[in-house]
């Protein structure tokens, strides 16, 4: 009767761990899928920031070491999740230093599960960047440009959800 009760026990101990050596399993397979970053110039950007389809876009200008943009970043992530059939599109432009784009950007992305595109601005010409994107732009973050087709406005502050959605439904619903 001993044998049997430490059979059954060694048996319904085998079959639990096993089930948690699986769950374990599928939670590391989530944390290690691969997030690649696109890291453009500002002559590949531009291409970005000029469309000229029936979308609205929110191209957001943000760094891991921005407190403010950190924060704010959660509304993006709102929209683009709360607007996505009402062709809005949200564009996250990291200004990290490319240096640390495996040690600290793409942990960010994941720790934070964003889900619009982040791409990297490499380029160290920002005389040129900066006034192109805005003329009164004076290169502090966070930064945020709305535009479609019809309507361009740039804002250089950091936003509640309220105050991005309103000045987001400006475009949509002019």
């Amino acid at each position: 009767m001993i044998r049997k009760s430490i059979f059954l026990l060694a048996f319904l101990a085998i079959i639990f761990s096993c089930k948690k050596e699986k769950a374990k399993t599928e939670i590391s397979e989530k944390k290690h899928s691969k997030i690649e970053v696109t890291s453009l110039d500002y002559n590949q950007l531009k291409p970005y920031l000029e469309r000229k389809d029936d979308k609205t876009y929110v191209v957001n200008f943000w760094a891991t070491w921005c407190a403010p943009c950190v924060k704010e970043l959660p509304y993006f992530e709102k929209i683009n999740k709360a607007y996505a059939n009402q062709n809005v599109e949200v564009l996250l432009v990291s200004l990290d230093f490319p240096k640390q784009v495996d040690k600290k950007l793409i942990p960010f992305i994941k720790r934070r599960n964003l889900q619009s595109e982040v791409v990297l601005l490499d380029d160290t010409n920002e005389n040129v960047w900066i006034p192109a994107i805005n003329e009164n732009w004076s290169g502090a973050l966070p930064a945020t440009l709305i535009y479609n087709k019809n309507n361009r406005k740039f804002y250089e502050q950091s936003f509640t959800y309220e105050a991005l959605e309103n000045e987001l439904k400006i475009f949509i619903n002019p």
